[in-house]
């Protein structure tokens, strides 16, 4: 009987950096050929007075996304802890996400990349930090929402955050069929946050910033493959 053939798996590599780490890490994922890739800015959340005592010039984050098979994802979380340093102060942080399914099209251009690259010859064994300790928390609320959203996750173990602006779309269409009142501009935190505190920050912010208070906040959790930079 014919072997049946292994599925392959894929992942979304996040990195949120300084922009300066950012642009050394785009360069990076060019040399890789990653085929998909999309660039973001981002606000930190440390508080000016936070940030002045420690001398930082600024919270700007620039936040990299790129679709790949996972062994390579695995290599190049590593690369990119090593070349970026990660484990400093105020360098940046980098997760897998697991991906659930691409098209046909992609995963044929992620698989390309792969076997074209030096990035995907780990040896046996060799991995990234545990794939389970670790939760991605998504809270889109209303703009200038965003410190209520931290204030309330900081209150059940949450460390920082990511702020991403955004436009919400289709806002006439949910008013016409759900009578409500939507603010397009939004706030999108993301929070990685241990396992075990999930739960209880998630319940946090959905009480302080959920649908019935002035945020219009919803709150989700993907989970996180592995993580470099904690």
């Amino acid at each position: 009987m014919q072997d049946m053939k292994v599925k392959k798996r894929y992942q979304m590599l996040v990195l949120i950096a300084t922009p300066k780490l950012a642009d050394k890490a785009a360069e990076m994922f060019l040399k890789s050929a990653m085929p998909i890739q999309y660039r973001l800015n981002g606000e930190g959340t440390a508080s000016s007075e936070i940030m002045d005592t420690l001398g930082f010039g600024g919270i700007d984050k620039g936040i990299l996304l790129g679709a790949v098979p996972e062994d390579f994802g695995k290599a190049m979380l590593k690369k990119l802890h090593t070349e970026l340093r990660l484990d400093s102060v105020n360098s940046g942080i980098a997760f897998t996400v697991p991906l659930t399914g691409a098209s046909k099209l992609v995963a044929n251009m992620m698989d390309h990349t792969a076997e074209n690259s030096k990035e995907t010859h780990t040896r046996k064994g060799e991995n990234a930090m545990s794939d389970s300790e670790h939760a991605l928390i998504v809270a889109i609320v209303n703009r200038g929402f965003s410190g209520e959203v931290m204030d309330a996750a900081r209150s059940e173990g949450a460390g920082g955050g990511t702020v991403i602006h955004s436009r919400s779309i289709g806002t006439e269409e949910a008013n016409a069929v759900w009578g409500i009142t939507a603010q397009e501009e939004k706030d999108l935190v993301l929070i990685l946050a241990d396992v075990e505190n999930k739960t209880a920050i998630m319940s946090k912010i959905t009480e302080t910033c959920g649908v019935n208070s002035n945020a219009k906040g919803t709150v989700i959790s993907l989970p996180i493959d592995s993580v470099m930079g904690i």
